[in-house]
């Protein structure tokens, strides 16, 4: 699936638009490619530290954020490959708990697409391959990596041996790419969705897993069945909730005690208590109850409900405007508008900045985000270098679904600008896209580090 990426380095640049040319959206899923490359430059999955791998639909970022935290709480010295980057490239690896730095990382773009050759890795393998390249040549305790895409034919999924598997919020996105039609996969959407990511099940480690509908619990647990990997349910093995002012976790181990995660939304409920039976349930790196309580109590994952800084794009609004917060998510599919619709305004007057790429679910997020709003304000603007949502199309949809006016702007800029002369609203809500999300940070000088 195509990427965006530029790097202000001209080193890492020139890197990047070779792997434009040499991997032009080479969309089919599997892992062929992966395979070939890895093992040119020398199989660097095959020794990498004891890695924790994360699928998922919604909060998969979000769990890695918790488990990162975690073990670095403890001391642990971490790898951790993401994506999407939402500024920098360099976001995606990050090596020992830094950002990789473009000295490092043009080279090592370089020496993976020399490799590749005619291979004709996509943008994703050849930033897997670099990722792993990054993670064996510096020493680490523990590799916390992120799903891309599915799981069953993710380029991460090479990995023979992880530590833990764990399955995050399940939803219908990526649909050209999940849920193409391919024998042997079960009919309903959700349950090949949940079959898709199961695939990251290894045999003998254990798959922590969240609540789901019935048939898509039973669709996972064939899978995880299947490849000899022992099931860890939500509801049976672990289970987390809040009580007070604290969260309460257990499983056979005993309870534990937890502060509320400082990721925004009440949803980070089930995504810190994923992190932390995942943490419980493997025996390769040893996390204790003080470490786990201090990863969620401090974890940071931009653009998942980030209220924004006083920063320049900020302060193109009123400060009447900016009195419930101004607030940042990617939701991009149906499943995580309807995650964050409650989490912001307050009941108060809103307004909605949003852009949407063009294969996302339009309908579905703005009925979510918009709702019963009584006094709701939508602005769509374009997502920059993207095939988008047209925005008069998608100002029409938010007129559909009750919005107190809809209009549409160049850019975020320009939306705040127009908002400002409104007045309209007293919660600023931006969303959508995480490439769009990229676009803010960097416009309020908030770039990930």
């Amino acid at each position: 699936m195509a990427d965006h990426a530029i790097s202000a380095d001209p080193a890492v640049q020139a890197q990047l638009d070779r792997l434009w040319s040499l991997s032009p959206g080479a969309d089919v899923l599997g892992l062929g490619r992966i395979t070939r490359l890895l093992e040119r430059v020398g199989n660097p999955h095959l020794s990498l530290p004891p890695v924790f791998h994360v699928a998922g639909t919604n909060g998969k970022g979000s769990t890695c954020a918790f488990l990162r935290a975690s073990l670095e709480a403890a001391g642990h010295r971490v790898h951790a490959y993401t994506s999407p980057h939402l500024v920098r490239f360099n976001e995606r690896i990050r090596v020992a708990g830094k950002l990789i730095e473009d000295a490092v990382l043009a080279p090592l773009l370089a020496e993976v697409l020399d490799a590749g050759g005619e291979i004709g890795a996509s943008f994703f393998e050849v930033t897997t391959a670099a990722a792993f390249l990054a993670f064996v040549r510096t020493p680490a305790d523990a590799c916390v990596i992120e799903v891309g895409l599915g799981g069953r034919l993710d380029a991460t999924n090479v990995i023979p041996k992880p530590a833990v598997c764990g399955i995050a919020a399940l939803g219908i996105d990526h649909e050209a790419f999940l849920l193409a039609e391919e024998a042997g996969t079960p009919p309903e959407p959700l349950d090949r969705i949940g079959f898709e990511k199961a695939g990251i099940a290894k045999p003998g480690v254990p798959l922590v897993t969240q609540h789901y509908p019935a048939s898509v619990a039973a669709s996972i647990a064939a899978v995880a069945s299947e490849r000899g990997a022992p099931l860890v349910v939500r509801g049976a093995e672990w289970e987390i909730a809040p009580e007070d002012d604290s969260l309460r976790y257990r499983d056979a181990a005993g309870e534990l005690t937890l502060p509320c995660p400082a990721l925004a939304g009440p949803y980070q409920t089930a995504n810190a208590g994923l992190a932390v039976a995942m943490l419980r349930h493997q025996q390769a790196v040893r996390v204790d109850p003080a470490a786990l309580a201090a990863g969620i109590r401090t974890a940071r994952w931009p653009a998942r409900m980030q209220r924004l800084g006083d920063g320049p794009l900020v302060r193109r609004l009123r400060p009447a405007q900016r009195r419930f917060g101004v607030w940042l998510d990617g939701a991009h599919n149906e499943s995580a508008a309807a995650a964050i619709a409650g989490s912001w305004g307050e009941g108060a007057p809103t307004a909605i900045v949003i852009g949407m790429l063009a294969n996302k679910d339009a309908k579905g997020v703005l009925r979510h985000l918009i709702g019963g709003r009584a006094d709701c304000h939508v602005i769509a603007v374009p997502v920059p270098h993207h095939a988008c949502h047209p925005p008069a199309a998608l100002a029409e949809l938010a007129r559909q679904y009750g919005a107190s006016t809809a209009t549409t702007a160049d850019d975020v800029a320009a939306a705040f600008d127009r908002l400002a002369r409104s007045g309209a609203g007293e919660s600023v809500l931006v969303a959508g896209s995480l490439y769009l999300a990229g676009e803010v940070l960097a416009a309020n000088d908030e770039p990930p580090d």
